[in-house]
């Protein structure tokens, strides 16, 4: 009953940089495609960012701090969504629902929990729309990973005859793999722009390395490549997923210090090209390794725009067509607000949101709590 109707999706991801709203007008019937979608993106201003970052992290009196950093997300993404409606001529309030991410600032679903921020009853408040948010929590606790979600929508796009590969480069990496003789299958393969993003600004002030152009400047170290790719998740078999728990500049600048190979300090410059070499290569390792004999690998998310990482890609994978979802009919930084779009039109069909064979769950589960308008 919902397919035509117009459905918002909001994102805000490991990076950090801000949050990208889409208003999405699915096909009907469901699962056929986009008809429409409109985006707007907002950074946030440096006191959320600092918030944010800082519950990255066990701090003092963390119940409170989380709380208010979870009106602010609201707040911050009330106003994106509002402008981008304001901008459409599409009233909030004629919305089928939102579907919002909010910002991670635990995983650990081996604990059986993961924590997303967000005051889903205040952003229903200030926009006059109902809200599908906590999109993780249920994969959760049916035993799975919580992440990642996007597979499900990338198959409702652009499953095909061919085999394929969607690679979604945030601050986390994260591939599906699309074939048409087997199920979906995906997982979170390892670090994506976050660790190139954490060094930039610790060393440039910059919030990314525009178009990897730093990156291509300097030389790999393989020493240092080879003593990051010794990080314990990358011998776990999927379903698997990663977070900040992981991978953040802390745990980098603790392989820098202990690297044993190393005779002397290295250029800034080097340790970014090796970032990137990083996750180019863990990326297309999980490619060989789990989406063997596929034709097409489709790249999504912030990394997206990074042209050194691009063309490294395509060195690693030389028997694959390396290309963006913009190829596709959508462009790489609205995927992931598009797929929290329909797994909002998802929520109200009471259809499931999962893979479990990519989670690790116990079966499909509808996912997300409903706060009404």
């Amino acid at each position: 009953m919902n397919a035509g109707r117009w459905f918002a999706g909001l994102m805000s991801g490991t990076s950090l940089d801000g949050t990208d709203a889409v208003l999405v007008r699915f096909a009907n019937p469901p699962g056929t495609g986009i008809a429409e979608l409109h985006h707007r993106h907002r950074p946030f201003d440096a006191d959320l960012r600092n918030a944010l970052l800082r519950l990255q992290t066990p701090g003092p009196d963390e119940l409170t701090t989380a709380s208010l950093a979870a009106n602010r997300v609201a707040e911050h993404y009330a106003e994106t969504l509002l402008a981008l409606c304001e901008s459409c001529g599409i009233s909030a309030s004629a919305l089928a629902a939102i579907g919002a991410h909010g910002q991670t600032v635990r995983h650990q679903p081996e604990l059986g929990f993961t924590v997303q921020l967000l005051n889903g009853s205040l952003l229903a408040e200030l926009t006059g729309t109902p809200v599908v948010c906590d999109l993780r929590s249920r994969d959760v606790a049916a035993g799975g990973q919580g992440a990642p979600l996007v597979p499900a929508f990338h198959a409702a796009l652009w499953q095909s005859t061919e085999a394929r590969v969607v690679a979604n480069i945030g601050g986390m990496a994260n591939l599906t793999r699309l074939h048409p003789d087997h199920a979906v299958t995906g997982f979170d393969c390892g670090p994506g722009n976050v660790l190139m993003d954490a060094w930039i600004d610790r060393c440039r002030g910059l919030a990314y390395d525009h178009n990897g152009e730093w990156a291509a400047s300097g030389s790999v170290q393989d020493s240092l490549l080879r003593h990051l790719r010794e990080h314990p998740f990358f011998q776990k078999a999927p379903p698997k997923s990663c977070g900040r728990e992981d991978f953040d500049l802390p745990w980098l600048l603790e392989r820098l210090s202990s690297d044993p190979q190393r005779p002397e300090p290295l250029r800034d410059v080097d340790v970014q090209a090796t970032l990137a070499e990083f996750t180019a290569s863990t990326l297309a390792d999980s490619v060989t390794t789990h989406a063997a004999g596929s034709h097409r690998l489709l790249v999504c998310g912030g990394g997206a725009h990074n042209a050194h990482l691009l063309a490294r890609l395509a060195a690693h994978l030389p028997d694959m067509v390396v290309e963006t979802t913009a190829d596709h009919g959508l462009a790489p930084t609205h995927v992931e607000a598009a797929a929290f779009a329909w797994l909002a039109q998802q929520r109200l069909l009471a259809e499931p949101g999962n893979l479990p064979a990519v989670t690790g769950a116990r079966g499909p589960r509808v996912l997300g709590a409903l706060y009404s308008a």
